[in-house]
């Protein structure tokens, strides 16, 4: 099939009539203080993410609609706005009850299970600075991120708890309490709780299902989420009440949140799109949001977008690339009628997998860009403009974005010629920017030159505005004077119909300084041997030329990646080159 370089949307062909539909008026006439009037607030400037997210929709029209449909393995549960106004209120009441104060760290440690998102909304409504962390973390990098963090108190199921966290308490001199779920079998049930460890079930029972949320200021710390480096230490980001404005503009442009929408965000809140779009962006719109307790299944997941009638989808690259691998015939076993636009974060999309989503889903992925540090979505393939396979998109309305580079004095030159490299920078002033690194002021300055914040990620920007990944800053290959971004390569690579998924890293070179190696992992049907390795190497050098292509390939059953979907492409580069690992607490297990 002929596929051309840009998939033409029009406004006026959409069936829902899109937020933004004419994206250079709504620039133009960006304001964030009029995003602050959408919203409640407190009387003298106060702001609290969870009062926007919660009490303002239970105190209305929107108290008996469903908040979260929870997709349980044996049972479905829903909790209204109401409901969960009343449950965060508890929960609130009970950190107040133990003597947890304003600005204090409340670390959640669970699964996609309900008591994850009314703890992490009820620390808010407290005042406290809520960090989820993911369940699949094991007992190191979870200990690591409390002391970090300098928690003052966990909510963690009880067999989590005696798992990962029990054995390493005693290093944690600030963990005053330990708040446990039961889940049959545990410590909860037999009664067997010690010192600064409570049944969480017990303390809600008893606690006052009203509560007065804590007038918190727009710049009071708020969100605390970690990000790996590529030393053994994690970073933790720390973000501010004011980040519910980006969350709400960002659901609004990126996302294109109606009122009557089921959404389905597929990330866990332990990584940070799990939280500003699994909790707070569809809840600041007031609509309902699927959530699935299960891991990744292709069939359940068709099922649920069939069954559940979402209209809008946030996914990750990788989970697309599995469903592409688990082939179109399970997608057309089901109908989507209600399914309206398909949203993609995590790591670039190649173009491949965008038409997949068009060919296959019905609707193109709308790919965009953001970061940990960021807090919300940045650029963005916009639901109204047309899209550019393979590309980031464009930046949202209040967000400036430029391509620069670094001078030697620390200051930076902007790149003004279309299609030329550098580096992402981002104008101060977006409201979910972070506020600094816990306990690393140095490393928080470095971040920026003058007014830009500098992401690290290399990319152009063409004539019409769109902005394309390069690679990370220290991901670039140089190779016999020529650079080289992964991204390309990879991309390339998935379009051979055996490649599921690609990694593309540099390595050392006598004569070329660096070569290109490629990792890849095949679809089913296909099995690894010379013959495709050939096969793929051709296909790489008709593409790309022999001066970009890999000139080195190795299948792997599975690319190691985190558990956000990101393809690790350091850890391949440290296995290859015997080097030592760095930080891998958020790598996915098994890879």
């Amino acid at each position: 099939m002929h596929r051309s370089a840009v998939i033409r949307k029009h406004a006026a062909d959409l069936a829902v009539p899109p937020n933004l539909a004419d994206y250079a008026v709504t620039c133009a006439g960006f304001l964030w203080t009029a995003v602050r009037a959408e919203l409640d607030g407190f009387p003298g400037g106060g702001l609290n993410i969870a009062h926007e997210a919660v009490e303002r929709h239970a105190r209305g029209e929107r108290c008996t609609r469903v908040a979260f449909r929870f997709l349980g393995q044996d049972a479905v549960r829903e909790l209204s706005y109401g409901e969960l106004a009343r449950l965060t209120a508890r929960f609130a009441n009970v950190l107040a009850g133990l003597g947890v104060c304003r600005g204090e760290r409340v670390f959640v440690l669970a699964g996609r299970i309900p008591e994850l998102y009314v703890a992490v909304l009820g620390s808010l409504r407290c005042g406290c600075v809520a960090s989820p962390l993911f369940s699949a973390f094991g007992p190191e990098p979870i200990a690591t991120r409390i002391g970090l963090g300098e928690g003052a108190v966990l909510v963690t199921t009880d067999l989590l708890y005696a798992r990962k966290v029990e054995k390493m308490r005693a290093r944690l001199p600030t963990l005053r309490h330990v708040l446990l779920v039961g889940e049959g079998g545990g410590a909860v049930e037999a009664g067997m709780l010690g010192p600064g460890t409570h049944d969480l079930g017990a303390l809600m029972a008893g606690a006052a299902d009203s509560f007065v949320t804590a007038e918190t200021r727009a710049e009071d710390p708020a969100l605390l989420h970690f990000t790996s480096g590529t030393t053994g230490t994690p970073k933790g980001a720390l973000h501010v009440h004011a980040a519910v404005l980006t969350h709400w503009a960002s659901g609004r442009y990126a996302l294109d949140l109606h009122d009557d929408d089921v959404f389905w965000c597929t990330a866990d809140p332990g990584w940070v799109t799990g939280t500003s779009y699994g909790i707070v962006a569809p809840l600041v719109h007031g609509v309902s949001s699927i959530v699935d307790e299960a891991e990744f299944d292709a069939g359940r997941w068709y099922r649920i977008l069939a069954d559940e009638r979402v209209s809008v989808w946030y996914t990750a690259p990788t989970a697309i690339r599995m469903l592409m691998k688990a082939g179109a015939e399970l997608a057309h076993q089901q109908a989507f009628p209600r399914l309206r636009l398909v949203a993609s974060v995590g790591e670039p999309l190649n173009p491949e997998a965008v038409w997949w989503g068009k060919e296959v889903l019905g609707h193109p992925i709308h790919d965009n860009w953001w970061q940990t540090e960021t807090g919300g979505i940045m650029i963005a393939n916009l639901p109204a403009l047309d899209i550019k396979p393979g590309s980031m998109g464009r930046p949202l309305p209040g967000v400036e974005a430029a391509v620069v580079r670094r001078r030697e004095d620390g200051s930076v030159e902007r790149v003004t010629t279309p299609g030329e490299e550098g580096e992402l920078a981002l104008k101060r002033g977006w409201p979910s920017m972070l506020r600094g690194y816990l306990n690393d002021e140095a490393r928080y300055r470095k971040c920026f030159a003058g007014d830009w914040y500098l992401s690290g990620d290399l990319v152009r920007c063409d004539a019409d505005g769109y902005f394309w990944f390069v690679g990370r800053s220290d991901d670039v290959i140089k190779s016999a004077g020529h650079l080289i971004g992964p991204f390309e390569v990879e991309s390339a690579l998935m379009e051979h119909p055996a490649v599921a998924e690609a990694g593309v890293i540099g390595k050392p070179d006598e004569i070329a300084g660096e070569v290109v190696k490629a990792f890849v992992s095949l679809k089913k049907g296909f099995e690894p041997g010379e013959a495709l390795r050939m096969e793929l190497l051709g296909h790489a050098r008709r593409r790309l030329g022999a001066a970009v292509a890999p000139k080195e390939i190795d299948f792997l059953a599975v690319l190691p990646r985190t558990r956000s979907g990101k393809i690790m492409r350091r850890l391949l580069k440290a296995r290859e080159l015997g080097l030592p690992e760095g930080d891998t607490s958020t790598l996915e297990a098994g890879a």
